[in-house]
């Protein structure tokens, strides 16, 4: 063999090892700068040439099956990623950290959620991810062509209200995504009808439909139905009053004796489209003696006592006597 083939021959091995080199650093650069040990195996890494990069640090190791091709801190998508390869090849980001990867703004996870099917085998459960199964696990919940993989706003919603820690929480998951036009209400309607069976199912309910707008006269109930618990005066409800440029509208609720007037804003008075005409009628009931409280719908499924005891507040300083609460 002349020396030119044998040079050939000797850069192959050298050749074949930039080539997987190469194929590593652009898989990683896909994922944040992270890859699993399995995809390393797969580009022909052999545990070995593993084993030596993270011993030179090179590369460092990201809980047990992920590895960084760097010695760097870890950005917010290596994160994700090195979240979701944890949890193995039918893992997906779901909950409030897919509602964030969405574009939900104003809000901070707790945890990366990592979701897994039903008797999947959970790859590792440590600080990386809060990786858990599920039985409404579906491989249409994810989004297309989404990467990391990502579940739909719709199901992410859904499910991270089911998960969240409280109630006022759980609400708030619901609300934001429609507020900032991640979702429809319609699309939480359709996900809410998957939901068979848990604890948190009618409040939920309640929500999608105070949502959509279609229940405000259950929410005028509500009220009434508090005053009634609390012993408070019951107001007078629809009130029509006319604004000094002749404007008409009506308030939800006036106790007339004492001045108080009450609105109920549904969600779609945090709407851009209405806030002037909201501040703008606002003003008005208060330019003619008026004190005006409000109450968001959500408020009373979340915390109704703050709210009436606010009420409450507003009366007895308007002179109603208290000594007269009704039984």
């Amino acid at each position: 063999m002349d020396d030119v083939n044998r040079n050939v021959v000797a850069l192959r091995p050298s050749l074949r090892r930039r080539n997987r080199r190469a194929l590593v650093r652009h898989l990683a650069a896909e994922q944040g700068g992270v890859v699993s040990r399995t995809q390393l195996y797969e580009a022909g890494i052999s545990r070995g040439e593993v084993r030596h990069n993270l011993r030179a640090q090179r590369w460092q190791a990201i809980g047990r099956h992920c590895i960084a091709v760097h010695t760097g801190g870890l950005g917010e998508k290596a994160k994700l990623w090195a979240a979701v390869l944890e949890g193995g090849p039918r893992a997906f980001l779901d909950g409030e950290s897919a509602l964030v990867v969405a574009g939900l703004e104003h809000y901070e996870p707790s945890s990366i959620r990592v979701t897994v099917p039903r008797g999947a085998r959970i790859r590792h459960r440590g600080t990386i991810a809060n990786i858990r199964q599920t039985r409404r696990w579906a491989p249409d919940d994810v989004v297309p062509g989404s990467r990391p993989p990502c579940a739909r706003p719709a199901v992410a919603a859904v499910r991270a209200a089911l998960w969240a820690v409280s109630e006022r929480q759980a609400a708030l998951l619901l609300t934001m995504p429609v507020q900032q036009g991640l979702l429809t209400v319609e699309d939480l309607g359709l996900e809410m009808l998957r939901i068979r069976r848990d604890k948190r199912r009618t409040f939920l309910h309640g929500i999608v439909i105070d949502l959509a707008g279609g229940v405000r006269s259950l929410g005028e109930l509500d009220v009434v139905r508090g005053c009634r618990e609390r012993g408070l005066p019951e107001p007078v409800s629809q009130v029509l009053r006319r604004s000094p440029t002749g404007t008409s509208y009506y308030l939800d609720f006036r106790w007339k004796r004492w001045a108080v007037a009450l609105e109920v804003d549904g969600i779609q008075h945090a709407w851009v489209q209405n806030l002037v005409a909201d501040a703008l009628r606002h003003n008005d009931i208060a330019v003619s003696g008026d004190v005006v409280l409000r109450l968001p719908v959500l408020g009373l499924r979340v915390c109704p006592d703050a709210f009436f005891a606010q009420l409450e507040a507003a009366l007895v300083r308007a002179g109603w006597d208290r000594s007269r609460r009704s039984a």
